[in-house]
């Protein structure tokens, strides 16, 4: 539905809380096995459309105000021609007043041309997150990825030839017929390069996608013990090469973390622009709708269709900030989080913890509580089980 009030254009605002930006890019030359996400073919009436209803979203719900990070996901950002990479870019400097602390953006290995890398160092975009997720064909085939690993190595010399020096490199492990030996392949070869960042995440299998139509015809089994041994071989490996787990699934050199994504994870506040970005701002969480043509039409009649939206109770960031919280390896201070979240009753939670720590997946350190590495192979489990407690009262 459309939202009551938006933000009169030009508002002037200062969060209390870090303020990120994510921009959806929805635009896709072709769909991944694997992927969920909402996207369109790349046709110019509707990339030109898009970036059009950017600039208005921008007046419509994004203050005047300097934001603390900027992430373009997707889809494919690198999908824009470069002149479309500048114009979008140009419109949130513009709006925004000036670069932000941390830009990120996410490359497709076949999209990456020298071109787009010039104008993304122009605009200020410090911040490369290319999706590698293996250098083996076998296994981009197994993904239906459809780049191949000597354009992954393309993509990543022009990077560095561009030169920037923060680069994520993304991949997938448990890809379905791929062995621990192909694993630790993939991380021998990633140690070559050296990138400031990794993001390695077990495959999961989306509805609506070709690898869980996969799934429901047998074709292919997830097998949660095997996940389990790659999960900490990677945890082993990237230790030993000098890499840092701050998440699950992140690793960085020091100082080289995801600032935007630790600001998610702490339930800081954000603002989503495009079809099916997500916010969370000023005591709502949202999502624009996940079509464009939807999107596109409250956008030119000056109207925000929000959906799913939701009153951000203290139960509710008190949960999520427990959940994901506990997802980073520096774990979770209660004592921040009760001044915090003063309204939220935290001693519901005590039982729950003691369980947890006589079942070795959590461990507390005064104030502080941190899953252990068993922990943290049942993340997922953990959370729900905090979910079940506050649901309760």
């Amino acid at each position: 539905m459309p939202a009551e009030s938006p933000l009169p254009a030009g508002k002037p605002s200062t969060p209390a809380l870090p303020l990120g930006l994510y921009v959806h890019v929805p635009f896709c030359a072709s769909t991944c096995d694997f992927c969920a996400f909402y996207q369109e073919e790349p046709r110019r009436e509707d990339l030109d459309r898009y970036l059009t209803g950017v600039q208005r979203e921008l007046e419509l719900a994004v203050p005047r105000c300097a934001a603390d990070t900027i992430f373009w996901g997707g889809g494919t950002p690198s999908a824009l021609p470069a002149r479309d990479l500048e114009r979008l870019g140009r419109a949130l400097l513009k709006h925004l007043g000036t670069a932000p602390k941390e830009w990120s953006i996410e490359l497709a290995p076949s999209s990456v041309k020298a071109d787009k890398l010039a104008v993304l160092r122009d605009l200020g975009v410090n911040r490369l997150s290319l999706g590698v997720q293996s250098f083996s064909e076998t296994t981009l085939a197994g993904l239906g990825r459809r780049h191949s690993s000597k354009q992954v190595y393309a993509a990543i010399d022009a990077i560095l030839a561009a030169g920037f020096d923060n680069l994520n490199l993304d991949f997938i492990f448990a890809v379905p017929g791929q062995t621990q030996d192909a694993w630790l392949a993939d991380l021998r070869e990633a140690m070559q390069i050296a990138p400031a960042h990794l993001s390695t995440y077990c495959l999961t299998f989306e509805e609506d996608t070709a690898l869980w139509l996969k799934l429901s015809r047998g074709q292919v089994r997830p097998d949660p013990l095997a996940d389990a041994v790659l999960y900490e071989t990677t945890w082993d490996f990237l230790e030993n090469a000098g890499y840092a787990q701050y998440e699950i699934s992140n690793f960085a050199r020091p100082g080289r973390e995801c600032v935007h994504n630790l600001d998610t994870w702490r339930m800081s506040e954000w603002i989503g622009v495009g079809p099916a970005a997500a916010s969370q701002f000023q005591g709502r969480r949202y999502a624009n709708p996940p079509d464009l043509k939807r999107w596109l039409a409250g956008i030119e009649k000056g109207q925000l269709d929000q959906v799913d939206m939701v009153p951000l109770t203290p139960s509710l960031l008190a949960a999520d900030a427990l959940i994901f919280g506990l997802r980073l390896n520096c774990g979770v201070d209660l004592s921040a989080l009760k001044k915090r979240f003063a309204d939220f009753n935290f001693t519901v939670l005590e039982p729950l913890w003691r369980e947890l720590i006589d079942d070795e997946l959590l461990e507390k350190t005064g104030s502080i509580i941190r899953l252990t590495r068993a922990g943290r192979l049942v993340a997922d489990r953990v959370g729900v089980r905090i979910l079940e407690v506050i649901e309760e009262i």
